[in-house]
């Protein structure tokens, strides 16, 4: 390997990526990956099609030629061919395109299982390829498909083929293992030979990611004399996929004095982009681009980051156009609140603080995490509580729900340590909840307000594990409000109920200052 060598990266997302079993992009949404790749990210080489395949590819391939053209990045776009003479250079001809990428049979075992073809026919058929094609302004690099079989099984073959071709108008001789069966050292060997042996050629090193293994082939390729590097977004590619971009790219940076030329500071969001448009989620711990890689969950580690950065490493969230997350819930205690908050611009007092952490612990317990989007909603919960005397509580519930059957609550109360109990019907499990408690507080001969609307909402962003905010409107002669958040609709109404019902008890009492300034007017005239 030469210090500071300049490795190319071609990227095979429109290609290789688009194999991804369910994966199928418009020919739009070819045209708009291309221009981010190149323009944006500024990878080297796209890979954006294969000939022949169909009229949508070749609509797909002509929207980005004709976009290339204008802008000089003609020789950047390449499209993968076949020995077929005239057919594949015919189509790329047709769709505009100036780069072949021919592929041919790396291995014995797909030349002869497959072609049922002697390697004498075999290149001769090559070498017509690349003669038609330069005829016709087309640039050639050549693909030995299943190279790594070959390299293990028929070596002599391989090697022949990688000899003949160094014979050829040919621009790179790239290397794909092909069924991601290569260990590192399998791959530091192989390249290690090939390259001493042939040190003026351009070889491209194309990973799959069978064995979890891309990215630490895609190290020893280049470590070891490859130069050229093929990847796919998101990592996306036929059965486990190729080598993800995004990887690749942090680990040259990080572990190599290689060159490389693309903007990481774009690539989350050209992933995120890709993601869209292919329906493929990004698991939330997939590196550099997963929703949870930069996110904090234990306490002791926003501690730690508030003193010289302890947690930090080399792989920092800004690089790649994102930034560091503190998640909140059950382990990651106050520091990580007091980071959200920071970040909210949101400043609590000691005891608040501690009500808040300890909300969120409790919280945490019914869902994965509580988001930062969650904690207005869950700051907003306790300070109300907070302002409320609690002297009466839900101290017990149980619902059904069935199809064919109407909802039903066993409900208990506290109302000043007592205990009553109650069952209902309704139309809902809400509806139940209701009639269990006017049954009691009709024993009590205690009256309660009208609910004149009830709103759920859930904080900008939420996904399916999302608290819910229910805010109720309740009219006592006057009108006032209250909420409950929780992970469930009808938890959260019945917390809200609570309030309410605190509240009730209250209004024929002389307001606390807390609760003049919650509730207003609207308090001091309904208690008055």
């Amino acid at each position: 390997m030469r210090s500071g060598k300049r490795i190319e990266i071609m990227d095979t997302t429109l290609r290789d990526g688009e194999q991804t079993s369910g994966v199928s992009f418009l020919p739009s949404e070819k045209l708009q990956i291309a221009k981010l790749l190149l323009e944006e990210l500024r990878v080297d080489r796209i890979e954006v099609a294969s000939a022949r395949v169909s009229e949508g590819e070749l609509e797909g391939v002509q929207k980005i030629t004709h976009w290339a053209a204008e802008k000089g990045y003609l020789d950047r776009i390449e499209v993968l061919g076949f020995v077929d003479t005239p057919a594949s250079v015919n189509w790329l001809i047709q769709a505009g395109a100036k780069v072949l990428n021919l592929l041919t049979k790396g291995s014995m075992n797909h030349l002869v299982h497959q072609l049922k073809k002697t390697p004498e026919q075999h290149f001769a058929e090559i070498a017509k390829s690349i003669a038609h094609a330069q005829e016709n302004g087309i640039a050639v690099n050549v693909y030995l498909e299943d190279w790594s079989n070959g390299m293990r099984n028929s070596k002599d073959y391989t090697l022949s083929l990688i000899e003949f071709l160094t014979t050829q108008p040919v621009k790179r001789i790239m290397l794909p293992d092909t069924l991601g069966l290569l260990s590192p050292d399998e791959t530091n060997q192989y390249f290690t030979e090939i390259t001493k042996k042939y040190p003026g050629v351009h070889f491209d090193f194309h990973a799959h990611n069978d064995y979890d293994l891309s990215v630490a082939n895609v190290m020893e390729a280049i470590l070891h004399g490859a130069s050229g590097i093929h990847t796919t977004v998101n990592g996306l590619g036929e059965r486990a996929g190729n080598a993800p971009l995004e990887s690749v790219i942090a680990v040259i940076k990080d572990f190599t004095d290689l060159q490389i030329g693309v903007q990481e500071q774009k690539i989350y969001r050209v992933s995120k982009l890709v993601e869209q448009f292919s329906g493929q989620h990004i698991p939330a711990n997939k590196p550099v681009v997963g929703e949870n890689v930069f996110t904090q969950t234990a306490g002791i580690h926003a501690d730690g980051d508030n003193k010289k950065n302890l947690y930090f490493n080399d792989l920092l969230p800004e690089r790649f156009g994102r930034q560091r997350k503190y998640a909140l819930g059950k382990t990651s205690g106050k520091a990580n609140i007091v980071k959200n908050l920071e970040e909210l611009g949101i400043s609590l007092e000691k005891d608040e603080l501690a009500r808040v952490t300890q909300r969120i612990i409790e919280l945490g317990d019914k869902k994965e995490r509580v988001t930062t989007e969650d904690l207005p909603y869950i700051i907003s919960d306790v300070l109300q509580n907070n302002s409320i005397s609690k002297n009466i509580s839900i101290e017990g519930y149980h619902m059904t729900h069935s199809k064919g059957l109407k909802p039903s609550v066993q409900l208990r109360l506290n109302v000043y340590g007592k205990y009553y109990d109650a069952t209902a019907t309704g139309d809902g499990q809400y509806d139940s909840f209701m009639r269990a408690v006017k049954k009691i507080y009709k024993s009590l001969k205690k009256e309660l307000p009208k609910l004149i609307d009830y709103h759920v909402s859930i904080p900008p962003g939420g996904k399916t594990d999302a608290f819910v905010e229910t805010m109720i409107t309740w009219d006592y002669g006057k009108i006032f409000k209250t909420k409950g958040l929780d992970p469930d609709q009808t938890v959260a109404a019945m917390m809200a109920t609570e309030k309410m019902l605190n509240i009730v008890e209250k209004f024929n009492q002389s307001p606390t200052k807390e609760e003049s300034e919650l509730y207003g007017n609207e308090y001091r005239a309904i208690a008055g």
